[in-house]
């Protein structure tokens, strides 16, 4: 007790003393009341962590390059498709799905359509992995015709949509073959997984774009091998996400040979600074700005023939305004570099503007294709009235295995055998995956008052860490506090700390208490991810700096507490980084890595654990070896 009360002396301009009258002088003033109060003021402001996460990631992002030729141009969209598809689409086990031989299941077919017959099939785009499709096929065909490859967004209703179908019958009304095809996340696979999923297998050192890109390119191939496909005619388009599908899927298929992404995508650059347009892990995969933005993809069109369309009034994403510019200036000089200016359009969407492939955007579609396709000649660009033959989704339901895989399920087999062994120096294999940061933090105090100091760490030049310093009498050592609570629950844990003569250094990094972005803020971090940085990495080293000041600062051992799952992870991966922690306290850590994929976790609950190939060479048992003979305690 008498502690307690030489600690309530120290803070003494935190406690108010004398005058204590009624009520409050029955309740006796704590420390921890002290605390609590210190620890809830503000200290950087709810904006400062969403600027810096913007500014961090938006001048990570390549500019398109100055090409004064052609063939200049071909040699880097050559560099980048290639890049794009070994570096980050085929990474790990993805690249033995790659080749893998087209299998293909046909089951039902609708009959008795006016013109058209609708054949039901699946196949398979990883092993194990089957998707449902429909093939809109003309009744009467002869000769070579062109093929449209459907793609649907983030829709429910999947290959059931009205205004999917509707396009897809009027391509077969007009002599196209036209595969709906379903996608990942959607329609029947709506209540099965979600795209978040996709980076448990980024986890494992395997691609979680894989299964995406082989969704389209495996319909790309079912397409061209029918017999009366002409493979100089062969188009893809789709709204929202099958927007984003489409640019993928054209920019590094070069059997694409006409794009209508509709509302889809923007640059790396604008998502940084439109949080409409952040985009989902399949838009923002691991580690694609280091080799080409959305800008070079649009480009990388320029051989072929692209439509950009986009909605004035977008509700969802991509609004017309913003979107759209820097996606042409970067591609109108491309095109005009090859010759092949008129081969890049754009349409904006007024009638309703909202986010729709709704009948203006479809009838531009029709009108592009027949001018590219069919010159023009003697092609209605204007839809055929269909609506009665719109299907339910149970009409046009395809069976699929009981045992169908799932992202899930392919990283639960993956991480089997994982961590594997490698060779060399393991403390540089692990810093380098998480790309470790070598920040130093120079500290500026900004308020609070006697033995409770507010402080900003300036950490790197990018990142202002907030953190209050809790100084009792003759600090015996230093104990640096983090929780994935965030500091300003921490009360009870500083008197605790308090108590036993340390002095307490209470801070939020990145992504936790006040350091968390306060809208969409895990599609930050998967863009940080995409433009090749690791938030694992940017803890890391925010806590190794703050380490490092407070023992130079101190001159006393500096020990590390973290408080919950998810940040004992990078309290773990800042002592391997940081000499300067001398023990390390976990109060309920995680376990294992493998938590992430047992419990089906996806980027939207623990993005910074989405760490591309940690868990293929480290989980964490090996992260803590690399800790000692430092100690590492654990308690619940």
């Amino acid at each position: 007790m008498k502690q307690t009360v030489a600690i309530a002396c120290s803070l003494a301009g935190l406690v108010f003393f004398g005058g204590i009258t009624g009520q409050a002088a029955d309740e006796e003033l704590k420390p921890a009341s002290a605390i609590e109060r210190a620890l809830a003021e503000e200290i950087i402001g709810p904006a400062l962590a969403l600027e810096e996460v913007r500014v961090f990631n938006e001048t990570r992002v390549p500019d398109m390059p100055r090409v004064r030729s052609a063939a200049e141009w071909q040699a880097k969209a050559t560099e980048y498709r290639r890049n794009v598809l070994e570096k980050v689409v085929f990474r790990g086990e993805a690249a033995k799905w790659r080749d893998t031989p087209l299998r293909v299941e046909w089951s039902a077919v609708i009959e008795g359509l006016p013109g058209y017959r609708i054949r039901k099939l699946r196949f398979e785009a990883v092993p194990g992995w089957w998707i449902p499709a429909l093939l809109y096929e003309p009744t009467k065909l002869s000769g070579k015709r062109p093929v449209v490859l459907n793609v649907n967004g983030h829709d429910a209703k999947g290959k059931a949509a009205d205004y999917k179908q509707l396009r897809c019958i009027n391509q077969a009304k007009r002599g196209m073959i036209a595969l709906n095809v379903e996608w990942i996340g959607m329609g029947q696979f709506a209540s099965r997984m979600g795209h978040y999923q996709m980076n448990q297998l980024d986890l494992c050192g395997t691609s979680g774009l894989a299964p995406f890109f082989l969704n389209m390119s495996k319909g790309l191939d079912i397409l061209l091998s029918h017999p009366n496909a002409d493979p100089e005619r062969v188009a893809v388009a789709g709204l929202s996400g099958g927007g984003w599908q489409t640019i993928i899927i054209s920019s590094l298929d070069e059997r694409v040979t006409l794009a209508n992404p509709v509302a889809g995508y923007s640059s790396f650059k604008t998502r940084a600074r439109h949080g409409m347009d952040m985009g989902d892990s399949e838009q923002t995969p691991n580690d694609l700005a280091l080799y080409a933005d959305y800008t070079h993809l649009t480009a990388m069109l320029a051989n072929r023939a692209a439509l950009l369309t986009y909605n004035a009034k977008d509700q969802c994403c991509f609004i017309a305004g913003h979107a759209l510019p820097p996606l042409l200036n970067a591609a109108q000089p491309v095109f005009d570099l090859l010759g092949r200016g008129g081969f890049l359009r754009s349409h904006i969407n007024h009638d309703p503007g909202s986010h729709n492939f709704e009948l203006d955007n479809r009838q531009q579609l029709y009108r592009f294709i027949g001018d590219i396709f069919y010159d023009g000649r003697d092609f209605d660009w204007r839809e055929i009235p269909s609506a009665d033959e719109v299907k339910s989704a149970d009409a046009l339901w395809v069976g699929l295995p009981e045992t169908n895989g799932d992202f899930n399920s392919i990283a639960l087999g993956l991480m089997e055998k994982l961590p594997r062994p490698f060779e060399g120096d393991p403390r540089q294999r692990l810093l380098k995956i998480i790309n470790a940061k070598n920040y130093t933090a120079l500290a500026k105090r900004v308020g609070g008052e006697g033995a409770a100091g507010h402080y900003q760490f300036r950490i790197g030049g990018d990142w202002t860490v907030p953190g209050t310093v809790f100084t009792p009498e003759a600090p015996k050592a230093t104990t640096l506090l983090i929780a994935d609570a965030g500091r300003k629950a921490q009360a009870g844990r500083v008197e605790a700390l308090l108590a036993k003569g340390q002095r307490v250094v209470s801070f939020d990094p990145f992504f936790f208490g006040e350091s968390k972005i306060k809208s969409r803020d895990f599609l930050h971090v998967i863009l940080m991810h995409a433009v090749g940085e690791r938030a694992l990495g940017v803890q890391a080293g925010q806590i190794s700096a703050v380490a490092n000041w407070a023992a130079g600062q101190f001159k006393q051992p500096v020990e590390l507490e973290s408080v919950g799952r998810r940040l004992s992870v990078a309290a773990r991966l800042a002592a391997v980084q940081s000499g300067a922690i001398s023990a390390l306290k976990l109060h309920g850590p995680m376990r294992s890595l493998k938590e992430v994929i047992r419990e089906n976790k996806g980027a939207n609950q623990m993005p910074e654990m989405m760490c591309f190939g940690l868990l293929e060479s480290f989980d964490l048992p090996q992260i803590e070896a690399l800790i000692a003979p430092r100690p590492v305690a654990t308690a619940e």
